[in-house]
């Protein structure tokens, strides 16, 4: 089993919480994770680009037209991060504009459950809910309940899961 999957957003998105519950979830479910983040201008709001390869690699990085998933945290992220995706990979993008890919309104669902900081999960919902990724809710769930601190446990589980609902 393998799996590259690039993450893009801007600062302040949540993307290196996401990357860590897909790594903490590839580990688990007993498969080599190697991860790396770009940060660039994130405290300024600007691009964040973070990868996650599931299986068996030997380095780091994900070249152009060699990740299989990714995950827009903004729209915008689309032609800036977007050549990383295969001819035949899947991009997924939290946006309310209707795009070439599968899109989802991420932070109007974390809106929704009460986290407006949880559109990554949101986000992440919708790749399990759209049978993309290298586990199921189960796994991911245990994951973000493992790692998140009890005060924002519930809110962050609904966004996960009104994620997955609106891939049906």
């Amino acid at each position: 089993m393998k799996q590259r999957i690039v993450i893009s957003g801007r600062g302040g998105q949540g993307i290196l919480t996401l990357t860590r519950v897909l790594a903490e979830a590839a580990a688990v479910a007993g498969h080599d994770v190697i991860t790396t983040e770009t940060h660039g201008m994130a405290q300024r709001g600007g691009s964040v680009l973070s990868t996650v390869k599931v299986g068996p690699f030997r380095g780091p990085l994900i070249g152009i037209g060699e990740a299989e998933i990714a995950l827009f945290l903004h729209a915008d992220n689309v032609p800036v991060h977007g050549s990383y995706l295969r001819p035949d990979g899947t991009a997924l993008v939290n946006t309310v504009v209707r795009l070439p890919q599968p899109t989802v309104d991420a932070d109007g669902l974390a809106i929704k459950a009460g986290e407006p900081r949880a559109a990554n999960l949101a986000l992440l919902g919708f790749a399990v809910g759209k049978n993309v990724l290298f586990a199921g809710a189960e796994l991911f769930e245990g994951v973000i309940r493992a790692t998140t601190p009890p005060k924002y446990l519930e809110r962050n589980l609904a966004a996960f899961r009104a994620g997955i609902e609106a891939a049906r």
